[in-house]
């Protein structure tokens, strides 16, 4: 046997319940389109523009600064869980301290830089 033949097996089940889920929606859903339904909608308010437009590179450089300090919460629950034990507490709590630094000085370099000037 095939130490892949778990990943093939999970890969043709999740392949045959997409699949499947998506045919059942094309048969059973209902279709009653309008012009209301087929128009674009941008957060309540009609489009304005082409919708082929090019975003700034700041926009993604916020973005990605958005993900990093989106995740470094991650963090901070396994820094929780590691600071209720004893022996690892000081240890953990010096941890978290140089992960905050390299953030806020990551930040700093960041902000400096004008990465988070919108204009």
């Amino acid at each position: 046997m095939s130490p892949y033949l778990p990943i093939v097996m999970l890969l043709a089940f999740a392949v045959i319940v997409t699949s499947g889920l998506i045919a059942i929606d094309q048969f059973l859903g209902p279709k009653r389109p309008s012009a209301t339904k087929l128009a674009p909608y941008e957060c309540g308010v009609p489009p304005v523009g082409n919708a082929r437009e090019r975003f700034h590179a700041r926009f993604f450089v916020i973005g990605l600064l958005f993900i990093l300090f989106d995740v470094e919460a991650v963090f901070f629950y396994l820094w929780v869980y590691l600071f209720n034990d004893r022996a690892m507490r000081l240890f953990s709590l010096i941890e978290v301290f140089l992960f905050l630094g390299v953030l806020v000085l990551g930040l700093a370099y960041a902000w400096m830089k004008g990465a988070l000037e919108w204009e």
